[in-house]
């Protein structure tokens, strides 16, 4: 399939269960789980856990319904906004944070955050914790100045964003573009805790090929400087598995302090 035939996930949208059994399920044959699972929470609960990243109020902005990242993020911060693009990934996640019949199971996460956390025989008080911290799942448009509108949030503490900003920008300029509103969303001395995929330039969901915008280590960074970023910390895992589902090099790990 030709590039200019792939997909857009915010504008065609996607099976949202079937890109969680893809790259997140509990499968022995799931390929993804070093980089879409271990990764990002091994990171994520370091920049808590250490107090490199502090407060009361965590804006997630990530693809499709996944939540596993956020384990460690609910033991820190009182309250947690949401926002996804599609309706579908709203329904998917309501139906988990609600406890509903067909919800997706998320224990092997919650298990593997209790590991990280030193709490192994507490899997319970982890989903508990998670869903209270939860206050709001918002849908959100790039397309709009304010991307919650009509609902104007307080600033964050700390914005989350995992795979998004690859997937709904086309070229640099609206790369640069969508990370200057993520950051609107943050407050003076907040922090952005971004993971990305590096020279990826599609990705599946069964049969349907989406786009994805080719970025290195170099643009993630120089992008972040030019909207005021100063990088605290960053980390890279080279890519893991084999599989043409996808076709990143690595998986980027980067966190920008937003200026006073």
């Amino acid at each position: 399939m030709d590039s200019t035939t792939h997909k857009l996930y915010h504008v065609h949208g996607m099976d949202s269960r079937s890109y969680l059994d893809m790259y997140f399920s509990n499968k022995e044959d799931m390929v993804f789980a070093e980089d879409a699972l271990k990764f990002p929470m091994v990171m994520i609960h370091y920049q808590f856990s250490t107090g490199r990243t502090e407060g009361t109020f965590l804006i997630d902005i990530s693809l499709g319904s996944i939540i596993h990242h956020l384990y460690s993020g609910s033991k820190f911060f009182k309250k947690i906004v949401l926002l996804r693009f599609q309706e579908k990934c709203i329904m998917e996640l309501n139906r988990w944070l609600h406890d509903r019949t067909g919800a997706y199971d998320w224990s092997h996460r919650s298990s593997a955050a209790a590991e990280l956390e030193g709490t192994r025989n507490q899997l319970q008080e982890k989903e508990m914790r998670l869903r209270s911290s939860i206050k709001q799942i918002l849908k959100c448009d790039f397309e709009q100045e304010n991307i919650t509108s009509p609902v104007l949030l307080p600033l964050a503490d700390c914005i989350i964003s995992a795979g998004i900003l690859e997937m709904i920008s086309k070229n640099e300029d609206e790369y640069i573009k969508n990370l200057e509103k993520t950051i609107k969303l943050l407050k003076p001395g907040g922090q952005l805790l971004l993971i990305s995929l590096v020279d990826a330039t599609y990705w599946f969901v069964g049969a349907e090929q989406f786009h994805c915008f080719k970025c290195n280590e170099e643009f993630v960074k120089n992008a972040f400087g030019k909207v005021g970023l100063a990088i605290d910390y960053y980390a890279v895992q080279r890519r893991r598995n084999v599989s043409d589902i996808a076709d990143y090099k690595a998986v980027l790990f980067i966190v920008g302090c937003k200026g006073e």
